[in-house]
Parts: structure tokens; C-alpha cells; sequence
């Protein structure tokens, strides 16, 4: 009998609170703000919420926090969208915090006439140093004793747009001894005349986070909001708004975040990577944002099962990105269409097979799948093999081709090397051998044996394709210590492009979104864009086996 997953903490939380009858029903929250595209680190929070709330008959939010215009557009919008439906979840409701602009701002009017918030025009010099430090409490602000007749008028002009940007904010009257920093008189609004792109002009007063996201939480009764550890501080401030306000008690869980070898996580790095055209774009690749996955190949099942696996945890750890391209590899094995292409080709002719004949091989498209179909494979006179494949004075265990060695072609024939032509520096120009038409596959004799099996392409009827062979960005494992300035350990080898590469025919057939396993070289998919002649081109999405983990052993 298989051992039980044990739970998390938030599940543990979960279970407990359902069990207890304190929600009928749980109710989660995924909070982008729309100023970017996500990464790796957002999905596996896509797939604890989503998940969560699947598990357990729940519901979830998609709540864009666009409280900050200057940065956020209807384009990010959009691909946040597209990245979780690709990821394969869907929202209950789609809300913005703009929809609770008005019910926000009575929110500010409850604390002011609480007594509990007040206008300052103090500058963010002068409020910073009015904190004081973490071993000495904080300075009241000359205005912290604002009348609360003065500080509804002045934030209902602040609304009206009397003031500049940065002239006046509301703080919460909090503690400004508190241990916490971050309870000693927070900002909740500050001025800014900027358009937003939902509201347009209407607002030019726009909530802090801390206040916007607690109150958004309880306007939508979230049960369970579920936020990485650098929000730990800014619980205290969530409930403390909650329980002024005396509205729904949401409340704030937190978890690690993701942090992974050979990459960056930080939104202002991945900005300057695409501002510097370093990479080409978000979707470039060798981004770990979502939509750069998804070009490169990676499936939506694989992030997903890396994203289980890594699990919930409250400390910080490091994930190593062999362990996500282990389950790229796990799901693609199984989906993936077979197709023979060959990176470096040198010919070789086949001496005793007729100048005008074609044969047509039947290749299956995958051995793993339940429901099995085929190609035709054109065989000819002459065919390309890899220029690896084939060593004048092979060492004892090299099973593929030499000088009088036999090796099979895959889904045909035996061959046995005659002959080979070298040009003045050494380099191999063809290789001449005979095949021996009983060995065909599939025919069940058994009288010649080669023990390496070679993938080909036809010389005549082949696709020419362009390769783009993408590895890691960075050459250091852990990014987040490295010295010096992050480009510094950008990796040149990140991207090298294969322009001499043929492909089998049947691969211009295939429908687009296909991912291939091409035979012996690695898993790949074709990319949006073609070359200017029209030629297709191929992002590699993981090789066979982790070639990284050796050379980094060397």
C-alpha cells in the first residue's frame, strides 16, 4: 500500500478550519500586480492556489493589483491571463483592485473619522527619518495631531486633486515605537496624477499596498490569503486595518518563495535583460517567465508536477532547475512526436542501392503512446548521417559507424562502411557503404547484428531547419549570492544557433504546437517565427539527459 503525502502547513491550516466549521467553504486569491510578465516563481503560486482551492472544492480569485499606473498596462494584463489558462487553471471571478477605488477611500474616511489616520504633508525624507531605527522609536509628525475635521477635508481635496504629487499622503496612526518598523504610521494613499489604464483620469489619489490588499482580501471574504515570506512583516499591519475596519477577516499565510539555480527571479533584473537586448524579449527562451517556457517547449503538466513536488515550505531554500527539466523530460517522453533530424550532416552513399529508387520507411511517431501512428521516411541512394557518427580509428567501445563496422539505420536497413573521401585538412566528405536489404526492420531476420543504430535523412528529400540550441542564462548556481554585477555571469553558450541542420520531410506536415523528441539529440519544439526565406526554426527545450550536471563535475 502506497505511503500518504503528508499535508503542508497550509493545508494543515486548511483542513483544520473546514473541519473546525470555521468556513464552509475556502476561498483564494492570485494577486499580480500587471506590470510585467510572470515567471516561474508566480506559477508555482498559481499552482498552490488554484491547486488549493481544486482540492478542497474551494474557489479562487484572479485580482489584478493595479494601484500603481505609472508601470501597469493592458498588455500584461492579457498575458497574465493567457499563463494561467495555459498553466491549465481557470478564476472564478476576474477583479481588479481599481473595482474597490470607491469603497477604499470610505474605507480612509472610517480610520480618519476614527481617529486612526491623518493627512501629512511632511516630505518622504522627513517621514523616513521621523521612523527612526530599529533600536530607537519613531518622531511624531508635527501633523499626527491634525484635527479629524481638518483631515477629512484635506483628503477629500487630495481626491479633488488641489494638491501636487508627493504634497500630501494619509498615514494610519499606529505605533511609532513598534518593533515592527513597518507599524509606525504607514503610508496608505499617496498623490498621483497619472492614467491609469482602467480608470483613466477618474483617480489621482491611489492606496499602498498594505492597504489595499488586506481590505481587497475582505471585500472578496478571501479565507485564506497566501503570500511569500517577505510579507511576513506586513501581517501585522493586514490585521491591524482588518480589525479597525471591522470588515471580514481574511488572514495572511505565508510560504517560501522560489529561488533557482541559474536564474533570476527579480523583476527589475528580467526588465533590464529585455531593455539591454540581452534577450530578445519576456518570452525569449531563456527567460523563466511563463510565456518564455512555454516558447521553449516546456509543457503545462511539467510545471505543474515541479511545482507539487518542491511542496510548501517556510524557509527559504535554493530548487536546482535539473529537478523542473527532469519532469520537462518525464512529460515529453510520453508526448512527445519522434522525428530524425541531423545537426552536423556528412554524406554517405549507399553503393548498392539504385540512383533513382525511393524506398518509403514507416516510422512509428511515438513509441509511448497508446494509440500508434506512423510517417513515411524517404529512403535514398545517398543520405545524411552526423559527422559524429562516424571515426576513421574509433576507440574499442564506439558502436556507431567506422571502416568495415556495420550499424543498423534507424527504421531500415544494416550498413557496412567500404569506403570514406577526405578533403586536404582531413575532414570527412562521404562515407561509401552497402546495406543488406533482408535486415530491414520489422522483417525478423536475425542473421546480421549491429550493435549502434544511427538516426539519417535523406539527401534528396529533406527539410533544411534552423536549431536554436538554448542552455542556461547564467554560468553561477546561485544568483541570488553572486559577486559582482548579475550580467557578469551571463553564459555565452546560452543560445547557439545550428543553420546547417536537415530535417525529415514529414516534420513540414506536422500541425504547429507539436513537441519532438528529435532521435538521440534532445526534445524540441518549433518557434513562432521563421527565418526570412521561410524556413522553419526549432527551440531546443531540454536535452535527453542533463549534460549540464557533468560539465559543471569536470
Amino acid at each position: 500500500m502506497s505511503e500518504e503525502k503528508s499535508l503542508n502547513f497550509i493545508e494543515e491550516i486548511i483542513e483544520n478550519d473546514l473541519k473546525s466549521g470555521k468556513y464552509d467553504q475556502i476561498v483564494t486569491r492570485f494577486p499580480p500586480e500587471p506590470n510585467g510578465y510572470l515567471h516561474i516563481g508566480h506559477a508555482k503560486s498559481i499552482c498552490l492556489n488554484f491547486g488549493l482551492a481544486e482540492h478542497y472544492n474551494g474557489r479562487t480569485n484572479l485580482r489584478f493589483d493595479d494601484t500603481n499606473p505609472e508601470k501597469e498596462e493592458t498588455e500584461y494584463v492579457e498575458s497574465i491571463k493567457a499563463d494561467i489558462k495555459w498553466l491549465g487553471f481557470d478564476w472564478d471571478q476576474e477583479l481588479y483592485t481599481s473595482d474597490y477605488f470607491e469603497q477604499l477611500y470610505q474605507f480612509a474616511l472610517t480610520l480618519i473619522k476614527k481617529g486612526l489616520a491623518y493627512v501629512d504633508d511632511s516630505t518622504s525624507e522627513q517621514i523616513a527619518a521621523g521612523k527612526g531605527t530599529p533600536t530607537t522609536p519613531g518622531v511624531a509628525s508635527s501633523y499626527r495631531s491634525r484635527s479629524i475635521e481638518e483631515n477629512l477635508q484635506l483628503f477629500e481635496q487630495m481626491r479633488a486633486g488641489k494638491f501636487k504629487d508627493g504634497e500630501k499622503v494619509l498615514r494610519a496612526k499606529i505605533d511609532l515605537a513598534a518593533p515592527n518598523m513597518l507599524l509606525r504610521d504607514p503610508l496608505l494613499y499617496r498623490i498621483k496624477h497619472a492614467t491609469h489604464h482602467r480608470t483613466g483620469d477618474q483617480w489621482c489619489i491611489y492606496p499602498m499596498y498594505d492597504f489595499a490588499h488586506g481590505q481587497s482580501d475582505s471585500i472578496e471574504h478571501i479565507t485564506h490569503s497566501i503570500c511569500t515570506l517577505e510579507f511576513v512583516p506586513h501581517r501585522p499591519v493586514y490585521d491591524w486595518l482588518i480589525e479597525k475596519l471591522e470588515i471580514f477577516p481574511s488572514h495572511q499565510y505565508e510560504f517560501a518563495r522560489l529561488n533557482m539555480t541559474y536564474t533570476v527571479m527579480s523583476k527589475r533584473k528580467l526588465l533590464q535583460l529585455v531593455s539591454d537586448k540581452i534577450v530578445e524579449g519576456w518570452d525569449d527562451p531563456r527567460m523563466p517567465t511563463i510565456s518564455g517556457m512555454r516558447r521553449r517547449g516546456y509543457t503545462p503538466k511539467s510545471i505543474r508536477e515541479f511545482s507539487r513536488q518542491i511542496g510548501v515550505a517556510k524557509r527559504e531554500n535554493l530548487i536546482d532547475l535539473s529537478l523542473l527539466e527532469f519532469f520537462v523530460r518525464e512529460d515529453l517522453n510520453k508526448t512527445a512526436t519522434r522525428r530524425m533530424v541531423v545537426f552536423d550532416p556528412v554524406k554517405l552513399v549507399i553503393t548498392n542501392f539504385a540512383e533513382d529508387q525511393v524506398e518509403y520507411l514507416e516510422g512509428e511517431d511515438n513509441p509511448e503512446a497508446e494509440q500508434k501512428t506512423y510517417r513515411k521516411i524517404p529512403f535514398t541512394k545517398e543520405l545524411y548521417i552526423e559527422r559524429e557518427d562516424f571515426m576513421v580509428d574509433p576507440p574499442k567501445k564506439f558502436f556507431r559507424l567506422a571502416p568495415g563496422k556495420m550499424v543498423r539505420l534507424k527504421y531500415g536497413y544494416i550498413i557496412r562502411c567500404d569506403q570514406f573521401k577526405q578533403d586536404e585538412n582531413g575532414n570527412i566528405t562521404e562515407i561509401a557503404c552497402t546495406y543488406f536489404p533482408e535486415s530491414k526492420s520489422g522483417s525478423g531476420d536475425t542473421t546480421l547484428k549491429a550493435k549502434g543504430t544511427l538516426h539519417w535523412v535523406s539527401a534528396t528529400k529533406n527539410t533544411p531547419v534552423t536549431l536554436k540550441l538554448y542552455d542556461r542564462l547564467f554560468t553561477v548556481e546561485d544568483m541570488n549570492s553572486a559577486e559582482g554585477e548579475y550580467k557578469d555571469h551571463l553564459n555565452p553558450q546560452s543560445l547557439v544557433i545550428n543553420n546547417a541542420a536537415l530535417a525529415e520531410p514529414a516534420i513540414l506536415e506536422d500541425a504547429p504546437g507539436l513537441s519532438y523528441q528529435f532521435l538521440r539529440k534532445g526534445y524540441f519544439i518549433q518557434d513562432k517565427e521563421k527565418e526570412a526565406d521561410g524556413k522553419p526554426v526549432f527551440n531546443r527545450t531540454v536535452g535527453l539527459k542533463d549534460s549540464w550536471a557533468k560539465e559543471t563535475k569536470k
